[in-house]
């Protein structure tokens, strides 16, 4: 758990790709500090994404889940790369709500693949899920976190941005990278009106249906995504006015507030290697 997990009583945030993951798990974890959640994604019970078996988990399951916790859950079914979805989800969250005063954008596509094996439709999948994606649902929601009564966050799950080229697998680094670009441009973007603009991203690979699905190594390298949503609650825990434009690594993040055991992250026993950090910066050295 993080040292010093905020109360968010009260407050609400909207999360993208709240189905399964790390999406899920941050929206549990923000819902255990009393937040309320608007969980978005496309996997809803309402239609065939909620019968496919390859697609386990709903925005409504996480919902259900989020209010066992006592707090408010609201799903909304979200296609971030259509504009017109995007800006409707916003418009309820915030007419349910009141206020939405944390955007999360998480959801994410990945292909790991390099620049000659993957075709140019799964190219522009990856920047219209991806980069747009963030775009345009962050855009949704500036007017109205400008004007917020809560502390204000617009975060990302997206890398630091180290090196100006990407070791491989650079369609999908790139479109990560875009998200962190978007986010920590908004720090300058919106100086003026409290609103933290923070990315965060594993030092390890995440035991997700993505870290399965494309093999990236074997469960002795992963941690839980419960270590991404710990990293997430510290930041909520910052003045959203001092601590922004900040791209950080969870587990350097989570090491300067306290933290020395990992080990209750790990899939297995052992000490995970930092493959994640590695697709993006192959000079990345975990600290002693």
């Amino acid at each position: 758990m993080s040292l010093n997990p905020p109360d968010l009583s009260g407050q609400t945030a909207f999360i993208t790709g709240t189905t399964r993951g790390i999406g899920k798990a941050l929206a549990l974890s923000l819902a255990e500090q009393g937040c309320n959640i608007v969980s978005t994604g496309k996997t809803s019970e309402e239609d065939d994404y909620g019968e496919d078996k390859d697609l386990e988990g709903t925005i409504e399951q996480t919902a259900r889940e989020c209010r066992e916790k006592g707090v408010e859950a609201y799903p909304i079914q979200l296609n971030v790369r259509e504009e017109e979805n995007v800006e409707a989800a916003a418009q309820e969250a915030i007419d349910h709500f009141g206020e939405v005063n944390i955007v999360i954008n998480n959801a994410s596509a990945i292909q790991m693949a390099n620049v000659e094996d993957l075709p140019a439709n799964r190219f522009d999948l990856l920047t219209d899920v991806n980069v747009r994606g963030t775009y345009l649902t962050t855009r949704a929601f500036i007017d109205h976190l400008k004007d917020v009564e809560e502390d204000a966050w617009i975060l990302a799950n997206a890398p630091p941005v180290t090196v100006d080229r990407a070791p491989g697998e650079a369609p999908y680094a790139w479109s990560k990278m875009g998200m962190s670009f978007i986010t920590l441009s908004l720090a300058t973007e919106l100086g003026g009106y409290d609103i933290g603009c923070n990315s965060f991203w594993p030092v390890t690979a995440i035991d997700t249906r993505a870290t399965r699905y494309f093999g990236m190594g074997t469960e002795d390298d992963w941690r839980t995504p419960q270590i991404v949503a710990d990293t997430v609650l510290e930041m909520l825990g910052r003045d959203p006015a001092e601590f922004t434009g900040q791209a950080v690594y969870d587990e350097d993040f989570l090491k300067e507030a306290g933290v020395d055991d990992f080990s209750e992250y790990n899939l297995t026993e052992g000490d995970p290697a930092p493959m994640s950090a590695q697709m993006f910066d192959s000079s990345y050295e975990r600290p002693e």
